[in-house]
């Protein structure tokens, strides 16, 4: 399994087909597998590298807490690595965090810039959904019945009933790749410190040079879609794309649409 040392950890990572370099950066407590449903799709149009972020698959799980601009200083150093000099930026939910941080701290690395279910932290941003909120915080529960709910919250309505096969695939996936306790808080901990007004990236995005798309699931519980606007407000080349009948985990519950979306903007 490939791995490269950069910012004083060993990452782990993943190159697939070839042409413009994209760079895939995963949720809270995602590996590199939750790219897993897009990546054939969009690898026949780009090169692209998923990689573990720290503390979570084979990536280093150093103590925390862990910044934004920390794992964006990771991502740098493996493109670095891998003599990338310039690529598209995707962050997803937790790595759209990572990723505004990318394209503010190094901006003439990043060609366009996708921030998928994310938004900008801070008291401005649309929290979690109350819904969500009471499964994602569930502790007394079984913990497998946890875990299914979580992943229905996540996705759109109905997508568990339509798709029981790739449901109970994520939960093999779940229970056979436990998350590091430690790790997890140390990942939790980068949108905790971006909840202040001085601290969050709100007033930071018009820095943004980059082209943007804003890519979230029309059903989001978990980062509401009224982020999308907020987020295009402050960034300067920024469009907006919802994806119907798309939860949370668009990559799962919408893969076809997602990677015509992602294509399409990258093509432009």
């Amino acid at each position: 399994m490939p791995k490269t040392h950069a910012n004083g950890i060993n990452i782990y990572y993943e190159i697939h087909g070839t042409g413009e370099p994209l760079v895939l950066i995963a949720g809270l407590g995602y590996s590199s597998w939750m790219w897993h449903k897009v990546v054939p799709g969009l690898a026949k149009h780009f090169q692209v590298i998923v990689f573990d972020n720290r503390g979570v698959g084979e990536t280093d799980k150093p103590a925390g807490p862990y910044t934004a601009q920390m794992l964006a200083d990771d991502t740098a150093g493996l493109l670095n690595a891998l003599g990338i000099a310039r690529a598209a930026i995707l962050g997803h939910s937790m790595g759209g965090f990572v990723a505004q941080a990318f394209a503010l701290a190094y901006p003439t690395m990043v060609s366009k810039l996708i921030l998928s279910a994310t938004n900008f932290g801070g008291p401005r941003a649309i929290p979690v959904t109350p819904e969500a909120l009471a499964v994602l915080t569930d502790m007394k529960s079984d913990p497998i019945e946890r875990l299914k709910r979580g992943i229905l919250i996540s996705c759109a309505p109905g997508f568990g009933d339509a798709h029981p096969e790739i449901v109970q695939e994520w939960l093999e996936f779940r229970i056979k790749n436990p998350i590091d306790p430690a790790a997890y808080q140390a990942q939790l901990a980068i949108g905790l410190a971006l909840a202040s007004e001085e601290a969050c990236f709100e007033h930071k995005l018009k820095n943004i040079t980059a082209p943007t798309l804003i890519l979230f699931g029309e059903h989001d519980k978990v980062v509401p879609p009224g982020n999308a606007e907020l987020l295009a407000k402050q960034i300067p080349n920024s469009t907006i794309r919802i994806l119907p009948n798309a939860g949370h985990f668009y990559p799962f519950d919408a893969t076809d649409a997602a990677v015509q979306a992602i294509v399409e903007f990258l093509k432009q």
